[in-house]
């Protein structure tokens, strides 16, 4: 009986001891992902719509992930305030000129912050400053244009072949031109008297 339970108590130390090393690993892998164990600072940015835009993105400065989107509450009826914890590491990089966009991870991704490049020429942003912005293309407004150029697209289609329909059928000043034969024989026995002339 005892050596069951010398197997017991080893089974469950082993299991007590698996599930504490992955949870250290799992608040690891998240810590670094939120930034928790890195020392950060605080920047913040406006935007009208902040497109599906949510707590916990991704921000990305020369295509690096370098912070995260910490808060975003509404301001005003045309303002939103963006929040964003940015790795210390990086603030002597991101400059008071630099503009805050929000993209997308792909095409179907999840959205990200993107913190372009300011002039070399100015200063670093510090903690706590507000950087401007740029609004983002909405794809709503992406498909309706696609949609408008699909609809002209269509209308030009179908005005080119009316034109070439009566064009072939001999209607109009091009297509008597190119379907009469005197026109063509009119215009060959000019250019033979013009070379006579010469």
């Amino acid at each position: 009986m005892e050596k069951y339970t010398n197997k017991f108590k080893v089974r469950l130390g082993l299991f007590i001891a698996g599930g504490l090393m992955i949870f250290i690993v799992t608040v690891f892998i998240i810590g670094r992902q939120k930034n928790l164990f890195v020392p950060v600072y605080k920047l913040t940015t406006t935007f009208y719509n902040v497109s599906g835009l949510q707590v916990g993105n991704n921000i990305r400065f020369s295509g690096i992930n370098v912070g995260t989107v910490d808060n975003i509450k509404i301001i005003n009826d045309s303002t939103v305030q963006v929040d964003m914890l940015i790795q210390k590491y990086v603030q002597k990089f991101i400059k008071t000129d630099c503009e805050a966009a929000i993209g997308s991870a792909g095409l179907i991704g999840d959205r990200i912050l993107i913190i372009t490049q300011g002039s070399s020429n100015s200063s670093s942003a510090k903690d706590g400053q507000q950087i401007a912005s740029k609004e983002p293309v909405e794809p709503d407004a992406i498909m309706s244009s696609l949609q408008v150029t699909a609809d002209n697209a269509v209308i030009v289609s179908l005005q080119l072949a009316e034109i070439m329909t009566k064009v072939n059928s001999g209607s109009g000043t091009l297509g008597r031109f190119i379907q009469d034969s005197t026109i063509a024989e009119n215009i060959n026995q000019t250019i033979m008297n013009l070379k006579k002339e010469q």
